[in-house]
């Protein structure tokens, strides 16, 4: 899959990769190449600026700040400063966003594939990533709102979960639960 077409989108990748992983021919070498880019991919298309395009390359060009933050793009806020919002230690957060998935969610989770997936994440860079950002100022940057802020730090913890619950589910597919093939 990586010497694949180039103009596969992140969604055709993931299933090449995956593909890819599960193969018991691909070279050992390569199955692990696969398995980083599933892991990269599979968070990649859980990240709403990532899923969405405003002419700004993702938030890249649109300069914003926030109430006890340092300035920064718009997709550093949501690469990193509303991920840290969720706390200092990456396994109570893990452990804290695993405790909040009801069976509900696992389930509906579960459904689609990565193009439906793409979607979804799609409706919350429009919704919440884009749709609430308040009016630039007069220097083109945007001004955060403590509720844009708290949207956004719940969207980062969702994103997170879903996309730990279908990496697991991709997974546990080209693996085979238990398999321990690698």
């Amino acid at each position: 899959a990586s010497h694949g077409p180039a103009q596969d989108c992140v969604v055709d990748k993931i299933d090449e990769f995956a593909a890819e992983l599960a193969s018991p021919a691909t070279d050992p070498s390569e199955r692990v190449v696969a398995l980083k880019f599933v892991l990269h991919l599979v968070g990649d298309l859980h990240q709403p600026l990532h899923a969405a395009d405003d002419h700004d390359r993702g938030g890249n060009d649109k300069r914003a700040s926030a109430q006890g933050f340092p300035a920064g793009t718009l997709h550093h806020y949501w690469d990193t400063e509303f991920v840290e919002q969720l706390g200092p230690d990456p396994k109570q957060i893990a452990n804290a966003l695993i405790g909040r998935i009801s069976a509900s969610d696992k389930r509906t989770w579960s459904r689609g594939a990565p193009a439906d997936w793409a979607l979804e994440t799609f409706r919350v860079a429009k919704d919440d990533a884009y749709g609430q950002l308040p009016p630039p100022n007069e220097r083109g940057s945007y001004r955060l709102t403590n509720d844009y802020v708290a949207t956004a730090t719940r969207d980062v913890a969702t994103q997170l979960s879903k996309a730990g619950m279908r990496l697991a589910l991709i997974l546990n597919r080209a693996l085979g639960q238990g398999s321990g093939r690698m």
